[in-house]
């Protein structure tokens, strides 16, 4: 199932969600990190405007310190958006693990790492879909003083 033009890719967002996709127990490890997958439910998403794929990042305390995590988080951003966005199946929730090695792991080596992950799990496809890019991360506002 390709998803349809304008569809969105979605973000998880909240602790169910993560755990919900870590509970399937479909998931597949590298070097570089260790992509979780589910595919969605149709009666928790009923709405047809609901992003074809959902994805989420982790990155706990056991890759490095605040700066380690966020540089991972990045870099497993931006390999997914190559990589993951057009060429995963639709109807899927996917959580991208951070490792220790996703920091040092050259950028390419990272990108083929996701990929063998994808089509270990059977969720690749070879032409790239019609998936808008990556939503950035919602900010809070901040608030002003007078």
């Amino acid at each position: 199932m390709a998803p349809k033009a304008g569809k969105k890719v979605g973000r998880l967002q909240k602790r169910p969600e993560f755990l919900a996709v870590a509970g399937a127990k479909r998931k597949w490890a590298t070097a570089g990190l260790i992509v979780q997958a589910r595919a969605h439910d149709d009666r928790q998403h009923p709405d047809p405007g609901q992003p074809a794929i959902r994805i989420g990042l982790t990155a706990s305390k056991k890759v490095g310190g605040a700066v380690e995590r966020n540089r991972a988080r990045r870099r497993l951003r931006a390999a997914l958006a190559e990589v993951l966005a057009p060429h995963a199946k639709a109807g899927h929730d996917y959580v991208l693990v951070a490792r220790g090695e996703t920091v040092h792991r050259p950028y390419g080596a990272l990108k083929d790492d996701l990929a063998q992950a994808l089509k270990r799990l059977k969720l690749w496809r070879e032409t790239p879909g019609d998936v808008p890019r990556v939503p950035p991360r919602s900010k809070p506002a901040k608030e002003q003083c007078e």
